[in-house]
């Protein structure tokens, strides 16, 4: 190994002088618009796996394309001696629709705005991929003696569906001594944070039926029942829509309250209200109190309402009561709660009080209990250090990754993140971007995780 090549100055100078190369790979893999939500794209969706294929094979390494189920995922690695350890690069392909009328350029064009990147997918996940691979390419280029392993999935933006069964199926050729996953949000630039949990998700839809066709509501109104009114009235019952507070009985009873020590962590950690507004673009708060605000994305359940569909939407009104309406909503789970446990609380009160109303459950995530002590914690709190200069801060990701928990069951190994993206990247919004700082860092911060791991005993 030539430790020379993996200072922070080596280091800084492989980033600037692969720059081109990092861009035409981003950019090759945002410009394909892998949207798994969306049958119509499920083409692409193939093709990205393919792209993704031919990355590692241009730079030296291997890929295959492993079938499961539904959307395949994507195996590539660097190195195959058995006397050295392995480590895994968890990533996902597959992106959001790109529908929102806010976009100032096409959505899967990817544009370069001096040190900035926009495009679909370019900071999640595509951007942080990339630069984890090239992260590879420079601990290679060391002799670093690790095997470093990726698993791209192509299904996590619709809950990973198929992921464990295809792990089943190829659980022998995945074998790895530890999982990083680089798909996490900073608390702001500057600030490296690392989660020690993730939440869980359980969507489900309420649907209600009164009539066939639209009514006057001159001739019937007063009279015939408003599926949309008496929805929003179901939703008021679940939970109050000013403080967020859930009403399900029960809904709390698993709940486990952060520790001390977390609550310190999350003190100490940088967090801003103001930058956290600023970050996200939120005009509104339920809380302006900082702990508050943590405790509420990072330790506390959720009920979130995310569509209402029925009736008229056009300009002005159509004064008709609508013969069928719809509520999309979902719950963030805290780690300790039970997905299966929780949905089944919420469809027992809405039977109880609204029997008319039809309960449709959707696809969960389960939550995820990280790990914030060993060598491999360590280790990713001092390639934080080593990269951005700065101290890492264990918090938690109020999102959720299907595939986490998936992973540490079926390969027995544990999972640790590195994630580079920060919340004014634009996550699932419109004009998301990722940019040149991160990348550049993350590079450096993986090349120096791959040296330190490879020195851990096994």
């Amino acid at each position: 190994m030539n430790p020379a090549l993996l200072t922070r100055d080596a280091l800084t100078q492989f980033a600037s002088e692969n720059r081109e190369s990092f861009e035409h790979e981003l950019k090759t893999l945002v410009e394909i618009p892998s949207v798994s939500a969306d049958p119509a794209h499920q083409g692409d969706v193939r093709r990205c796996a393919e792209a993704a294929r031919a990355l590692f094979e241009r730079h030296g390494g291997k890929a295959e394309i492993l079938e499961t189920s539904g959307n395949p995922f994507v195996h590539g690695w660097f190195g195959e001696d058995p006397s050295q350890p392995t480590i895994t690069v968890y990533n996902h392909m597959d992106v959001q629709p790109a529908n929102e009328p806010e976009w100032t350029a096409e959505p899967f064009s990817f544009v370069v705005d001096g040190d900035t990147y926009r495009g679909r997918g370019s900071t999640d996940d595509k951007g942080p991929a990339v630069t984890a691979f090239f992260g590879a390419l420079a601990a290679r280029r060391a002799g670093v003696p690790l095997n470093i392993h990726f698993l791209w999935e192509t299904e996590e933006e619709i809950g990973s569906p198929s992921f464990a069964s295809g792990l089943n199926l190829h659980q022998a050729r995945l074998k790895t001594d530890a999982i990083v996953v680089s798909d996490t949000v900073w608390i702001t630039r500057g600030k490296p944070s690392t989660p020690a949990g993730l939440r869980g998700l359980k969507g489900f839809r309420l649907t209600l039926e009164t009539a066939d066709h639209d009514l006057h509501s001159g001739v019937v109104g007063g009279a015939a029942r408003n599926p949309l009114a008496e929805l929003i009235k179901v939703v008021a019952a679940m939970m109050d829509g000013e403080t967020g507070k859930v009403k399900i009985p029960g809904f709390y009873d698993e709940v486990v309250k952060p520790s001390k020590q977390e609550l310190e962590e999350w003190a100490n950690a940088g967090f801003s209200v103001e930058t956290f507004k600023k970050d996200h673009m939120i005009t509104g708060m339920r809380t302006e109190d900082p702990l508050k605000v943590m405790k509420r994305v990072w330790g506390r359940p959720t009920m979130e309402v995310h569509g209402v569909v029925g009736g008229y939407t056009g300009p002005g009104i159509k004064s008709a009561v609508p013969p069928r309406a719809e509520v999309k909503l979902s719950c963030r789970l805290v780690p300790a709660m039970d997905e299966q446990k929780t949905i089944e609380r919420i469809r027992t009160f809405v039977a109880k009080h609204f029997p008319d109303v039809q309960f449709h459950e959707e696809h969960g995530l389960a939550p995820f209990s990280g790990h914030v002590t060993g060598p491999y914690a360590e280790a990713i709190k001092d390639a934080y250090r080593f990269a951005f200069d700065a101290p890492c801060s264990f918090t938690r990701e109020g999102g959720s990754i299907g595939a986490v928990k998936t992973m540490e069951d079926l390969l027995g190994c544990q999972v640790f993140f590195l994630g580079l993206s920060l919340p004014s990247h634009g996550y699932h919004a419109p004009n998301e971007n990722y940019d040149w700082e991160q990348a550049s860092g993350g590079m450096a911060a993986f090349a120096h995780y791959f040296q330190t791991v490879s020195a851990i005993k096994h």
